[in-house]
């Protein structure tokens, strides 16, 4: 039976010490598409930041920009950015309490800031980044907002009332970055696209941001790597990425052939 198979990237097909794609899942992804399945990648990255690896692994359907980018035949189909009204909110909020504030207006390296106040509380951010500084900027006139990143520390996120109200992660100590996060609704979104069942899905993934995509509707394969939290809402666990856990997985539960 056509399985309609997602896979996280970071901890999940890459090693993340080298950040390249484990040879046994590369192998993996040839034979499922090979035995007639549906194969995408489910990422909370930027289609800009995951095109490449899209195809470097061989693939062609992707689930991007934390659900709200949809990929096809390498085609982008939709790129949503964040709720604008709700992301001025934030802004406005963050900038309330005198907390520093980037602005991603586009689908790309690019962030804008009406001062240098992020860079004093937080530094530069780690990711390869082009920095606009112009204090006549009205956030409230981009056309979009892509991505937020606040100089707010982990232990003051509670004074961010509106935090919950767009999706976000804490990848440096230093800043609270807000991005779509609910792949879930991609997939979902792409298997309607498709014509394929909700009941057909199976989810690999890794870490706390691929809980969205662990629903009751989808198979839920965790890493062996995998956190703890995951761990415990999948259906099976199989070996870490870098030892051949999807290669193993996939082979258990006949979705390849040797």
């Amino acid at each position: 039976m056509k399985k309609y198979i997602f896979f996280d990237i970071d901890g999940t097909l890459t090693d993340n010490r080298t950040g390249k794609i484990v040879p046994s899942a590369r192998e993996a992804l040839d034979k499922l598409r090979k035995n007639g399945h549906f194969v995408a990648i489910a990422t909370g990255r930027a289609y800009y930041k995951a095109k490449d690896f899209l195809k470097e692994a061989g693939l062609r359907n992707m689930v991007c920009n934390g659900g709200n980018g949809i990929v096809i035949n390498h085609e982008l189909i939709r790129n949503a950015p964040l709720d604008h009204a709700k992301a001025l909110a934030i802004i406005n909020e963050a900038e309330s309490l005198g907390y520093g504030v980037l602005v991603a207006p586009y689908d790309s390296k690019d962030v804008v800031s009406k001062n240098m106040l992020f860079f004093k509380q937080a530094g530069f951010r780690k990711e390869p980044t082009r920095y606009l500084i112009d204090d006549k900027i009205d956030y409230a006139k981009l056309e979009n907002i892509y991505k937020i990143y606040i100089s707010i520390p982990g232990d003051k996120e509670e004074e961010l009332t509106l935090k919950d109200t767009l999706g976000s992660l804490r990848f440096e100590k230093e800043y609270l970055m807000f991005q779509p996060d609910d792949k879930k609704k991609g997939i979902i979104e792409m298997i309607d696209l498709m014509g394929g069942s909700l009941d057909d899905v199976v989810v690999f993934g890794d870490d706390y941001n691929d809980l969205v995509m662990f629903d009751k509707h989808f198979y839920k394969i965790a890493m062996g790597n995998a956190c703890d939290a995951l761990k415990s809402k999948a259906d099976y666990i199989t070996n870490s990425n870098i030892n051949d856990g999807i290669y193993n997985a996939c082979k258990v539960h006949g979705w390849i052939k040797e």
